[in-house]
């Protein structure tokens, strides 16, 4: 993979992300880690003086820093192009991710999303066509897909290392929602756990999305049906906290999804194991620098970042020497560096396939959001199975 960008650094403007936010922290890392983005405006809060507080904090210009998204799009058009922003980060909560994106991309600007990507599916449609019809570049920050080990394990399944894959079994186990802590002043749960700000779903909106987006990503597989069966163990709670879900795919492979949110005591186990007829392959979030190959009539392999053996595309995501553990800040920097590239190159002029650089996006997210509908009906039906349908 080449670099083909512009001379310079791109410029960003974030929506969200104010003074305690933590996703918006992360976003700004990492859009910095490689040197080839700068943060110019932002619009950082719907409380236009904790905005204000925010952008002063993070040293930008008072007149780069916006009391709301409208206000900071409009204005930033009207700047010359040497000067507006490049593209705009959303790190809002999901009922507050398609005005912002939308009207971004109508005014010209490229596009960041964290996710889910909408608050339902009919968003995440308008935004795919959206997408379409201006050409603009959309990255979805599907964190677990920047891993150098996850695109390895990708590399390998795609190579045919494994023969056909016949299994996918995926896991997303959380504890931090064991209690109620929606009602004790914890921020983050009270949003992820309200219908009017996460959506029809909690558990499998927040993370039951990045465990179908890593196994479709590394598999190369689409899922086509599926059963589930979700559950709220906490009381009083007003979205699912756990589910379990039966998949089924495009080449005939079966496969296990299981989210939770209250499996007490785990921290961030997300783990995939995926199987051939040759032979299969473990990843862990948990233990990111690992990828563990086993093979039918082979000893089993360990591949470790930044070691022998790595895909050189993918080794060009290895920032450090062997040994020396990369993770999710790291993992999510790959994603704005594959973005910082397609845009670099566009902006250049530099001739370019969309598909050089590698990103989750617009489509990803739509994906995510029929899930979460299909997973939904498939709950509240009496029938075994659910085709997904986009």
């Amino acid at each position: 993979m080449v670099n083909k960008s512009i001379n310079r650094k791109l410029r960003m403007g974030m929506i969200g992300g104010g003074k305690g936010a933590f996703i918006g922290e992360v976003h700004r890392i990492a859009a910095n880690m490689d040197g080839l983005i700068e943060l110019v405006c932002g619009a950082f809060s719907s409380d236009p003086g904790r905005s204000k507080a925010s952008g002063e904090a993070l040293f930008l210009p008072t007149n780069r820093i916006y009391a709301n998204y409208q206000e900071m799009i409009a204005e930033e058009r009207k700047l010359p192009e040497g000067e507006r922003m490049d593209f705009v980060s959303i790190v809002t909560p999901n009922h507050l991710h398609f005005g912002p994106a939308m009207l971004a991309l109508e005014n010209g600007f490229h596009v960041v999303l964290d996710k889910p990507m909408t608050f339902d599916l009919d968003e995440a449609k308008q935004l795919n066509k959206k997408v379409e019809e201006t050409g603009l570049l959309f990255l979805l920050t599907h964190t677990y897909a920047g891993y150098p080990m996850v695109r390895q394990a990708r590399k390998l399944v795609r190579d045919g290392a494994f023969g056909k894959i016949r299994k996918i079994y995926v896991e997303y186990p959380q504890g931090w929602l064991s209690r109620p802590s929606e009602g004790e002043g914890n921020k983050q749960a009270s949003w992820r756990t309200d219908p009017a700000k996460s959506g029809k779903s909690g558990c499998m909106g927040d993370i039951g999305t990045h465990a179908l987006h890593l196994a479709e990503f590394i598999s190369g597989l689409r899922t086509t049906r599926l059963c589930a069966s979700l559950y709220t163990y906490v009381e009083g709670r007003r979205l699912e906290d756990d589910g379990n879900v039966l998949l089924q795919f495009d080449n005939g492979a079966s496969g296990v999804l299981i989210a939770s949110q209250v499996a007490a005591g785990e921290e961030n186990a997300l783990k995939i194991r995926i199987y051939g007829e040759n032979g299969g392959l473990e990843w862990s979030q948990q233990e990111p620098n690992s990828l563990l190959v086993k093979w039918l009539d082979q000893p089993l392999q360990v591949y470790r970042a930044a070691a022998g053996g790595m895909s050189p595309d993918v080794a060009a995501f290895c920032r450090t020497p062997g040994g020396h553990p990369e993770g999710y800040l790291e993992a999510f920097a790959n994603l704005y560096k594959s973005f910082s590239w397609a845009l670099g190159a566009r902006l250049a002029g530099t001739h370019w396939q969309p598909g050089e650089y590698d990103f989750p996006s617009v489509s990803d997210g739509v994906r995510g959001m029929a899930f979460l509908d299909c997973v939904i009906r498939s709950n509240e039906s009496d029938e075994k199975w659910t085709e997904f349908t986009v």
